[in-house]
């Protein structure tokens, strides 16, 4: 018998088999379904995000799975169910919500942007309290999970609303050339139907493991937790208090998912993906990556915290060269100073992983020298 843990990363690891490349977006959307935190999507069309979402869909028996695709013309019947027509003839306003989003396990809203002002409220409402109001209806949602997807971020104010309910947020593109062939053969398996192995978890099991999640000692990362909070805020990046704590779930999640009942620096890893903005990308994966490499063990680490452990020394020379002339431009304000010098020591750490001394001493002269001029010019 293998426990519920384990059940999820077996889940995990087979639909890694059936996509190809697409590891990062299948531990975050394990990571958000431990958390009960909802799982946002930025990609163009044909990269496998709704796929991958309805493969997941398909492991979790016993629960309604409810996806669609939005458009500025979809009515909140559509989405919560229509009226009950006998009701409403006696005076009653009741939904019917069979097969629909209030009665779903897993929920995947695609091109949720789309979303018009008749449904915003109520949707706005079931990301973030997992209630579903309609007049004097009320109903507690039993989704363990949202998941939206777009391929593009939202303009209107309004509509930065939704994603602000999406605690994670993940940009997902086409994988790289060399695995090509991967791809082919792993979709052609798809496009055939054949079978693969299928572990199944109940929605039941889920909530299980997203109460055992509250129960992870965040205690011996809590201080560098804090100060990574004040690193963020300090480049520019937005962190409510409420969005503080809830991003403990993640990383508390993180934990779970390899086995532990105490977090460490490691799990901070999570923490990069809470942007808002495309720009603002970047910045985080410096400021965490920098952080969580002074992690002191490698045992029971998550495998998306040290994936790109090994730098490419061409890369960093080319980010450094980056930063070189952004500092040269005699406008730059305080916050993208701040920014710069903090790319800076992120690369700065990079850099130590580098095996080979002639390069790696050539970038850190280099940087020696970058961080001579931002101090002279300070």
């Amino acid at each position: 018998m293998i426990n519920e843990t384990q059940k999820i990363r077996t889940i995990l690891d087979e639909i890694k088999n059936v996509f190809v490349g697409k590891d990062e977006v299948i531990d975050l959307l394990g990571i958000g379904l431990l958390a009960r935190e909802n799982v946002f999507l930025l990609g163009p069309p044909g990269t496998a995000k709704s796929a991958i979402v309805k493969q997941l869909s398909s492991h979790v028996i016993g629960g309604i799975n409810f996806d669609y695709l939005l458009t500025r013309f979809t009515e909140p019947n559509e989405i919560f169910g229509p009226l009950d027509i006998r009701l409403l003839k006696e005076g009653e306003l009741v939904t019917n919500t069979d097969g629909m989003l209030p009665e779903a396990s897993l929920v995947f809203l695609d091109e949720i942007f789309n979303a018009n002002s008749a449904i915003l409220n109520s949707l706005l409402m079931a990301l973030n309290e997992k209630i579903f109001r309609r007049g004097k209806e009320t109903k507690k949602l039993p989704a363990l999970m949202f998941i939206s997807a777009s391929n593009q971020l939202p303009e209107d104010e309004a509509l930065a609303a939704l994603l602000d309910r999406f605690l994670i947020r993940l940009k997902v593109d086409n994988v790289k050339p060399d695995r090509l062939e991967e791809v082919l053969q792993a979709g052609w398996k798809l496009e055939r139907k054949e079978k693969t192995a299928q572990t199944k978890i109940s929605p039941e099991e889920i909530k299980g493991l997203q109460d055992q999640v509250k129960e992870v000692d965040l205690t011996p990362i809590r201080s560098s937790y804090i100060e990574l909070i004040h690193s963020l805020r300090n480049t520019g990046i937005e962190v409510s208090d409420r969005r503080a704590v809830k991003m403990q779930n993640l990383v508390a999640a993180s934990a779970m998912l390899c086995d532990r009942t105490e977090a460490i620096l490691s799990d901070l890893w999570v923490l990069k993906y809470i942007w808002s903005t495309e720009e603002q990308i970047e910045t985080l994966q410096a400021t965490v990556n920098a952080l969580i490499e002074k992690e002191q063990t490698e045992e029971q680490v998550h495998p998306q915290a040290f994936f790109n452990k090994a730098p490419n020394p061409e890369e960093l020379m080319n980010e450094v060269s980056n930063l070189q002339l952004k500092f040269s431009n005699q406008e730059l304000s305080l916050q993208e100073l701040n920014v710069i010098k903090d790319k800076l020591r992120y690369l700065q750490n990079r850099t130590d992983w580098v095996k080979d001394q002639q390069k790696k001493q050539y970038i850190n002269t280099e940087i020696d020298q970058l961080w001579k001029e931002i101090l002279h010019k300070v």
